[in-house]
């Protein structure tokens, strides 16, 4: 069974936004990037500070449709947000992991591997959420 590969369309001003965000990266987002790139983690490709449609994601694995979030301090106070964002991604069929900086910092190996186990089920397909 072949999936359909997915393009999802970006204005230029997202994918400018994006191209921003990579040269920008936190602390916490550079220290996973040094272990998610050049397929380090188990052969997955992922891709960092990647939009879909007209969200920036940190991190996206295309072949497991899988969305990798690092989330700072300030994401305690948008709640609301951050969670609309997660339905909103997973109505297009993805799949968002969350983490903390400090999560990131403090307990890497739980966080690679926490990654490389959602990898590992299948994705999602979409609309499937009713």
């Amino acid at each position: 069974m072949s999936r359909r590969k997915r393009r999802w369309r970006t204005s230029a001003a997202i994918q400018q936004r994006a191209r921003e965000l990579r040269k920008n990266m936190t602390p916490a987002e550079r220290l996973l990037w040094r272990h998610l790139r050049r397929k380090q983690l188990g052969g997955l490709r992922f891709r960092r500070q990647h939009p879909i449609d007209r969200v920036i994601t940190d991190f996206y694995c295309a072949e497991h449709r899988l969305v990798v979030e690092i989330d700072g301090d300030v994401h305690a106070a948008q709640t609301e947000y951050d969670e609309a964002r997660t339905e909103w991604l997973e109505e297009r069929g993805c799949r968002v992991l969350r983490f903390t900086n400090r999560e990131v910092q403090r307990q890497l190996a739980n966080v690679l591997e926490a990654i490389y186990k959602a990898c590992g089920s299948p994705a999602p397909d979409e609309g499937s959420r009713e």
